[in-house]
Parts: C-alpha cells; sequence; structure tokens
C-alpha cells in the first residue's frame, strides 16, 4: 500500500479521485486511491472508469513517481498529452498553503514533460462560503420516485425520420457542448440511447447517451450525459423536462444514483439545485 488511510482520509474535503473524477462518497476508500496507482503501471481502464467508454486506452495517467503523501496534505500529480498537453496537480489537504505547493510542482513538471497546460484541482466541502467552480450533486433514486415528465420525450431512434434527420444539424450547432463528438459515438452505434425532444421537426434539445454501469463497490450508477438546448429555445422550461426524463430513465433501468458536476451559477446547477440534489462540495481548477 502506497496511502495511509489515517493521513489521506481527513484531507478528503470532496469526493474526487485524480483521473476518475467525483465518486460516490461510500465508494471513496483507500482501494479506489491504490487503484489509480496501479492503472498508471498499466495505461489500463479501471473496471468502473467512466471514460472507458469513449476510446481503448486512458489518456490521462497519474505520475506516480511524483505523488506526495504526507500526514497534513497529499498532491496527485496528472498527465495527459491530448492537445497541447497538461499536467493537472490535484491538490488534497485542510490548509490553503496546500495550493502553493502544488502550484509549483504542477509548473515544474509542465516544463519536464514539455506541455502548455498546468493546472491545479482543489477539491472543497460543501460547507464553504461563496463557492466557485464546479459543484458536485448526487441525485439519489432511492429518495423518491422519478416520473415520466409532461412533455414530448424520446430516444432520438423513436423520432420519426424527419426528426431523426434534424440531429445532425443540431448536434453540429451545439458542437461546444459535445454534441458533434455525441453524434459521432451514435453513428458508430458506441453508446446507449440519447433522449431528444422537439419544436415542430425540428430538435430543439438533447440529453444523452443513457447508460447505467457499475461503479467501483458495484453499485449501479447512471452515467453523466452530454446536455443541450437551443439557445433560442431555453427558458421554456424544456432543460428542465429533458432532464427529469433522464432521471426517469435512469431509475426505470435500474441506477441506484448519479452524479452531476455542474458549473457553480450556471443554468445547469440552478436546475439542479431546484430539483433538490445534495451538494457533496466543489471543485476550483486554478491556471498557473
Amino acid at each position: 500500500m502506497f496511502f495511509r488511510w489515517d493521513w489521506l482520509r481527513p484531507q478528503l474535503t470532496a469526493p474526487i479521485v485524480p483521473t476518475l473524477g467525483p465518486v460516490h462518497p461510500d465508494a471513496l476508500t483507500l482501494d479506489i486511491f491504490e487503484d489509480i496507482l496501479r492503472a498508471a503501471d498499466t495505461g489500463d481502464f479501471l473496471p468502473y472508469d467512466k471514460d472507458q467508454r469513449w476510446g481503448g486506452e486512458k489518456d490521462e495517467k497519474v505520475l506516480r513517481e511524483i505523488v506526495v503523501h504526507q500526514p497534513e496534505h497529499t498532491l496527485v500529480p496528472t498527465l495527459t498529452r491530448r492537445g497541447r498537453g497538461t499536467v493537472k496537480v490535484f491538490a488534497f489537504g485542510l490548509r490553503d498553503s496546500v495550493v502553493k505547493e502544488a502550484a509549483e510542482l504542477a509548473t515544474e513538471l509542465a516544463a519536464r514533460h514539455d506541455v502548455a497546460g498546468a493546472r491545479v484541482v482543489r477539491p472543497l466541502g460543501p460547507e464553504i462560503e461563496n463557492p466557485r467552480g464546479t459543484r458536485i450533486q448526487l441525485k439519489d433514486f432511492s429518495a423518491s420516485p422519478c416520473p415520466a415528465p409532461d412533455g414530448p420525450v424520446r430516444p432520438v431512434t423513436a423520432w420519426p425520420a424527419a426528426v431523426q434527420s434534424a440531429f445532425a444539424p443540431f448536434a453540429e450547432s451545439m458542437a461546444a457542448d459535445g454534441l458533434a463528438f455525441l453524434h459521432t459515438q451514435m453513428q458508430a452505434g458506441r453508446c446507449g440511447p440519447v433522449l431528444a425532444t422537439t419544436i415542430g421537426d425540428r430538435i430543439v434539445g438533447a440529453i444523452g447517451p443513457m447508460e447505467v454501469r457499475a461503479d467501483a463497490i458495484g453499485r449501479p450508477q447512471l452515467m453523466p450525459q452530454y446536455f443541450a438546448v437551443l439557445p433560442e429555445a431555453r427558458g421554456k422550461g424544456i432543460g428542465r423536462i429533458l432532464w427529469r426524463a433522464a432521471m426517469h430513465w435512469g431509475q426505470s433501468h435500474g441506477a441506484a444514483y448519479q452524479l452531476l458536476q455542474t458549473e457553480v451559477g450556471g443554468p445547469s446547477d440552478r436546475l439542479c439545485r431546484s430539483e433538490g440534489l445534495a451538494s457533496l462540495g466543489f471543485s476550483r481548477m486554478t491556471h498557473v
């Protein structure tokens, strides 16, 4: 074992694991941190890694030999070669001074590995005031029923042909939200169903893919989705209808929960807060 749980556990103010992202609090164990170190040696996906849906090899890897693990703070650097490359240093610790040390390490490692980006990721607990960054939210499907929403939401493949053909231009117009990438996965048959809603024969919003997979402790998790509504169609409750349809699908297909990441104060954040999701903490990323 590399990590000491009596050191690490008090430092974990939010359930974030390097290379994996947010995890259910019940899955936040010593084993999951040891697993990411083993994956750094092999380059393989962990069986419960959500990113294995999109490729054959894990892009982001822990720089195992550089990990700093001490009683009051832990620094876990990762490297990705995607684009011009990025080093991230995950800074676990209760003292704010951990950010400075992480920034220095990120800068040094970015130069050593000749990559353009250097970032610090600081997990923060749900109790902090004036949060910034990304909020981690939990939808617990055992807490209450998720009825089907009032509104025309169907899988893209269940719409008439004229509507299905409208998905491609919709996806292209929402490429910044990942819909163009999602469309390529749909065309290749590499993902689950995508739910869409329309005005007339025009698709104006979509969420997907809809997939349930086991997490690190074997609980069925509704996997993260891409989610977009055309700008001119916003403000009409379409996003809420789509989101509720996705939650209904997840509960109906046996998911125990879903984790969502939302930009603090953004439309999705406000939607999830109004729907009563539990806030598990925050992730604050700093460019250095």
